[in-house]
């Protein structure tokens, strides 16, 4: 069921939200022991909320489509009164004085805070193999990891622990957990979505948006979440559209561009096809595809990993005193960070500058364009090395290399299952367009969803509650 499906069944008299919240929190003691996707459950909390949101509804008085729908927040979204840990050893106690501002709007959606999710640590890297508090695991896989940093909150969505789950993303953090997860995850554009409150990692790159079943609820929960925030200095005051009119629209006349360089290359061959199917399908609604080349993409990594260390170390230096308290991979990532020039830094911000322009003249000629999410299903936990036509890379920078420039561009981004691999593990399409189009992007996702059913399969661990 979608959040969409569970809105409509609520309003029916079908269900109610104390009936959602109560499975929901069911799935999470049933799975979470195996998962490890939740590191604060609010039952007690949640129930009041949900019993809130179902007299509410009974009176007249409906805040929207969120309204009574359970949700999880990773746990570097403030909550006010409520641990928000970063999945830090540092920030083990920290409990909030004030509530992050997608917190605040998702509650005034009606939504239903069931818990707060676990992430890699201050979430900076891809496994969510969290050193402190355990290792989040994949529900297609146990085996696998999740992708993260947002592991926990693509965990619980994807083994129906929760309808919705938040995400950041600074270099692919939502996109990569959704891809490995097999769920939708949308990174919109810079400044669409207000940061405030949320523990920042990159000044210049992060993203916050939502981990859902279907690209309809992704639009659903953009529309609660979006708008002007004066209390952060990048939020946008660009007008917010219909997203969910938008996502019902047909996508005949659009231009899809498909990359002929970089993004197909060092690929598993059954993501390429499965992305590539993809394409097929969106000409058979109207679309066409242009197939062209890409400016300089490694470049555009490079710059995305020289700004991203420089910032991560610039905001943790006040605790670096501290050594015993970081994880050896994340402190090896501050410690690289700190070695860098500010000359390093300065010039991949000009370097940034003139890769936007390069790109940005990509949009006189498509409309959106399509790559694989990741370039392979997710990796077994522990694993370091992927190996792509005979030659090994390293896992971590596989995994990022499709998703990271797109967060130094600052383009919105849609990852969403578009195949499986014979194992049966789940593959992402990631879907691109010029900013603050998300509109557009989710007009395409939605319509491949109708026409395909790869989101409608669930993993071996599923919530039983829901399966009912």
């Amino acid at each position: 069921m979608t959040t969409l499906e569970a809105a409509a069944a609520i309003r029916r008299g079908d269900l109610s939200p104390v009936d959602l919240t109560s499975q929901c929190l069911e799935g999470i003691r049933e799975l979470n022991p195996r998962l490890n996707a939740c590191l604060t459950v609010l039952e007690e909390e949640a129930l009041r909320r949900a019993k809130q949101a179902e007299e509410e509804l009974a009176s007249g008085k409906d805040l929207g489509l969120l309204h009574g729908i359970p949700i999880v927040l990773k746990d570097n979204f403030y909550t006010k009164g409520v641990r928000t840990t970063c999945g830090s050893k540092l920030f083990a106690n920290h409990v909030p004085t004030h509530d992050a501002t997608v917190t605040e709007r998702l509650r005034d959606a009606g939504t239903v805070l069931l818990a707060k999710t676990g992430l890699h640590e201050l979430a900076y890297g891809i496994t969510s193999g969290n050193p402190h508090f355990g290792p989040v695991r994949n529900p297609w896989d146990p085996e696998r990891i999740p992708g993260g940093s947002s592991g926990g909150s693509g965990a619980a969505v994807a083994s129906g622990m929760a309808f919705v789950g938040m995400g950041s993303d600074t270099g692919g953090s939502i996109r990569i957990p959704a891809s490995y997860c097999g769920t939708v995850g949308l990174k919109p554009t810079f400044g669409r979505v207000s940061r405030y409150g949320v523990f920042p990692l990159g000044y210049n790159l992060d993203h916050m948006g939502p981990m859902t079943r279907s690209v309809r609820d992704a639009a659903a929960v953009l529309q609660a979440i979006a708008g002007h925030d004066a209390r952060d200095q990048t939020s946008s005051r660009a007008p917010v559209a219909d997203y969910l009119s938008e996502a019902n629209r047909s996508i005949a006349g659009l231009r899809i561009g498909l990359p002929e360089n970089h993004y197909f290359e060092r690929v598993a061959p059954e993501c390429a096809a499965a992305v590539e199917a993809m394409g097929k399908v969106a000409e058979q609604l109207g679309a066409s595809l242009v197939r062209l080349p890409f400016p300089d993409v490694q470049a555009l990594n490079t710059v995305g990993r020289v700004i991203l260390l420089a910032e991560a170390s610039a905001i943790m230096e006040n605790r670096m005193a501290e050594r015993d308290q970081f994880g050896p991979d994340v402190l090896a990532l501050l410690d690289q960070g700190r070695l860098l020039q500010a000359t390093d830094y300065i010039n991949a911000q000009r370097l940034r500058s003139v890769l936007c322009a390069e790109f940005s003249a990509l949009w006189s000629r498509i409309d959106c364009f399509f790559t694989p999410a990741t370039p392979m299903a997710a990796p077994r936990i522990g694993q370091s090395k992927v190996m792509f036509d005979g030659e090994e890379e390293d896992v971590r920078l596989a995994t990022t290399r499709l998703v990271r420039g797109i967060n130094v561009l600052g383009y919105p981004a849609l990852s969403m299952p578009c195949g499986f691999t014979e194992p049966g593990l789940p593959l992402g399409l990631q879907i691109v367009g010029r900013p603050f189009e998300e509109g557009v992007i989710l007009r395409v996702g939605a319509a491949l969803e109708g026409a395909t059913e790869f989101h409608t399969r669930r993993p071996p661990l599923y919530n039983s509650a829901i399966a009912r």
